[in-house]
Order: C-alpha cells, then structure tokens, then sequence
C-alpha cells in the first residue's frame, strides 16, 4: 500500500526482528506525514531513499537497541540512506524536521545512515551527530 508518492506502508515498517511490529491507524497516520516530507527530500535528491528503518514496535525498538523514547514508536522517524548521504542530509536540513541526525560514518564527510523525523505541528530543528566514544553512543548537537 502507497502511503506517498515514493514510499509504501511496508517499507515504512519492515523488519528483521522475529516480533510483531503492525501499526495502528495512529501510526499510519504519522508514517504518511513522514513519507510526504521525504517524497521532498527524494524529489531534490534525484534519485531512491532506502528507509533501514522506520516504525518500531516497543518490542522491535527494544531487540534493537533504541532509545526508550523513540520517535520510530511513533511512526515520526527514519533511518535511511542512499548513494550520497552527505548530501541527503544537507537537503533535509533545510526542510521542517523535528530532529536529523549524522548518525556514525565520517563527520564531516559521509554519516553511516541518516535519522530524520518529522511531527505533525513540531518542527524543533534539533540536528545531533551520533559517533561512539568508549564503546558507547553519544550525540552532540549540531549547531545551524
């Protein structure tokens, strides 16, 4: 099922977890408003998003590792990459996202993947880069 013009509902929520990960109609709702906003990103990019990862379920997030509070929970948020994701990166910087992140890789250079999210009447523009310090993530804000 299209949920945009770029993107389907089941890419938005594919896994490799052995756990159930179906989203409610809430969720739907979110994943559509966050598929719209990439198809703006992909439409400057010129060319395929891959979505890594985009809704969690609690158990999903959990086996995985992801913050107690995530926005994939939600449906608001996406990992994803494509052939430059430096660039992806600087095109979905200078839309209306909640939170973007230079998620590992090289910085400057070329992140690993890139989170982004976008919620429906919050735009904080909160840009982090994620890198490993001791074995264990940390972020520092990016300023703008």
């Amino acid at each position: 099922m299209k949920i945009s013009e770029y993107f389907t509902l089941s890419e938005m929520v594919k896994t490799s977890q052995n756990a159930s990960n179906e989203p409610t109609e809430a969720i739907i709702s979110n994943l559509t408003y966050l598929a719209k906003n990439l198809d703006q990103a992909r439409v400057k990019l010129g060319e395929p998003i891959i979505i890594n990862s985009g809704y969690r379920s609690p158990e999903v997030n959990k086996l995985v590792g992801g913050s107690a509070n995530s926005q994939h929970m939600k449906g608001q948020a996406a990992d994803m990459v494509c052939s430059d994701n430096a660039k992806l990166f600087a095109i979905l910087k200078d839309m209306d996202f909640d939170e973007l992140i230079w998620e590992f890789g090289t910085f400057p250079g070329q992140p690993d993947w890139v989170h982004c999210s976008f919620v429906k009447g919050r735009s904080r523009k909160k840009m982090m880069r994620a890198f490993k310090k001791n074995g264990e993530t940390k972020y520092e804000i990016i300023p703008q």
